[in-house]
């Protein structure tokens, strides 16, 4: 079973939730378990898309307080440790998907890749290198970034042991 993180912003446009549920919606029926940050916006959509195709979505709490987590979660684990929780999720995720977002977003992707992690992209980040090369594949839809993803964390690019 593989583990796919799902990032992005807390706050988001009505257009990038749609999106986001829809990546959440695909790695249920693909049978993932989703990883997210468990709050609002992009976690939140992803977790809706999950819970609507019954799949598995646990949320990464920054806090101390359930309180705070988004109402389509399986599962949730508080962690108190901000910002720093964003190294569970890289490091717990197969594969991480990152839609749209900002600096904590930006964060979760270099945490990801410097595990082995890999990371896909929908409308977020574009990363290049020195030569000006893409550091992560970027996808146009929700289905094609979950079929990327999966492609990428069974080819065995993986930082975190298998996915059985």
């Amino acid at each position: 079973m593989y583990y796919i993180g799902v990032i992005g912003a807390a706050d988001c446009t009505p257009e990038v939730y749609r999106l986001a549920e829809e990546v959440g919606r695909e790695v249920a029926k693909k049978g993932a378990v989703l990883l997210c940050g468990g709050r609002g916006g992009v976690m939140e959509a992803a977790s809706l898309g999950v819970s609507q195709e019954g799949g598995v979505a646990i949320g990464i709490l920054p806090g101390i307080d359930r309180r705070e987590e988004n109402p389509y979660l399986t599962y949730s684990i508080v962690t108190g440790l901000n910002d720093a929780r964003n190294a569970i999720i890289a490091r717990s995720s197969h594969g991480i998907i990152a839609v749209c977002g900002g600096y904590g977003t930006l964060s979760e992707i270099g945490l990801a890749l410097k595990a082995g992690v890999p990371v896909v992209g929908l409308k977020t980040w574009d990363i290049k290198n020195p030569r000006g090369e893409n550091i992560i594949p970027l996808a146009k839809q929700a289905e094609e970034a979950v079929e990327m993803i999966l492609s990428l964390a069974g080819e065995g690019r993986v930082g975190n042991g298998d996915a059985g």
